[in-house]
């Protein structure tokens, strides 16, 4: 498959030292229940020069970093990390910042999050159920919580935006979270989680899409399309990165590669070459949107 030709932002990628940093999920035994299975091919440190190792023969000029469930004790020691390895390295170019929303502290750590110069947006993965029939509203933790959307509403006064990454079958309250604060751009993570791939899920998937795209400050990631012991197709993820695309329209989608978590799935190459495959009949001008301008707009870069 062919490369994309032009310069690549990569709207959603992560950096890790575990010999001198605290991830709970990457450095405690045992290991967590993971969307992928098995993810301990990647419990070792990563760090620019794995990434551009990876990232050879694209054209990758920025990279939004996403918190990586970094020590919650020490959110903002993430993102003083990632100005030393910006500063040596030149990636990433802006990060995504951790913040529990619904910690009593949520209202100062946001404002040192929002102080830093690397910071435009926040990831907190509010409560999710593990399948549609498990669903519901109102829990503890969730998009309902009055507690979480306190600390949610204070990122419009900080201009930041939200990286949202749930499951499609928790779009009602994503929906009514979009509408309840149209001027916190919301930034839809993982292409919502389409991992059942019978007719079934892929049509309430779908279903799900279609409604959130009907908020305007909602845009989608196209990325994290991977599945347990199964390679990276475009047999199988093209239907999904066009429906998408249809669905949202091509000013409000962004490819991504999630590495080097999608590493488990395919190399980087692999991804960004299915990518452009995926959307190779669309003018030249549409796939520079989707794979670096709408990144370099909708993150300010």
């Amino acid at each position: 498959m062919i490369q994309p030709d032009f310069p690549v932002i990569d709207a959603h990628q992560h950096f890790w030292d575990l010999q001198r940093n605290y991830h709970p999920w990457l450095c405690d035994e045992p290991s967590i229940a993971f969307r992928y299975g098995d993810y301990s091919a990647i419990r070792k440190s990563y760090l620019p020069d794995d990434y551009a190792a990876d990232a050879r023969g694209l054209r990758i000029v920025k990279s939004v970093h996403v918190e990586a469930e970094w020590n919650p004790q020490d959110p903002v020691g993430e993102t003083h990390w990632l100005e030393q390895l910006s500063g040596a390295h030149g990636l990433p170019t802006a990060c995504v910042a951790q913040t529990w929303l619904d910690r009593d502290d949520a209202d100062t750590l946001i404002a040192a999050q929002a102080a830093r110069p690397l910071v435009r947006g926040i990831r907190h993965k509010p409560r999710a159920a593990a399948s549609p029939r498990d669903a519901q509203r109102g829990a503890l933790g969730s998009m309902d919580d009055p507690r979480w959307r306190r600390g949610f509403a204070l990122l419009e006064t900080h201009g930041l935006s939200f990286d949202l990454q749930t499951p499609w079958w928790h779009f009602d309250a994503a929906i009514e979270l979009a509408q309840d604060f149209p001027g916190i751009t919301i930034i839809l993570n993982h292409t919502g989680l389409p991992a059942d791939r019978s007719a079934r899920g892929l049509a309430g998937w779908r279903a799900a899409m279609q409604t959130l795209a009907q908020c305007a400050n909602v845009s989608v990631k196209i990325s994290g399309l991977g599945q347990p012991g199964r390679s990276w197709t475009l047999e199988s993820n093209g239907p999904i990165i066009r429906d998408t695309i249809a669905i949202f329209g091509v000013d409000r989608c962004m490819f991504a590669s999630n590495y080097p978590v999608d590493k488990l799935c395919a190399p980087l190459q692999t991804i960004f070459a299915g990518f452009h495959a995926a959307v190779s009949e669309r003018p030249h001008a549409e796939q520079s949107k989707l794979f670096h301008d709408n990144a370099l707009r909708i993150y300010r870069l």
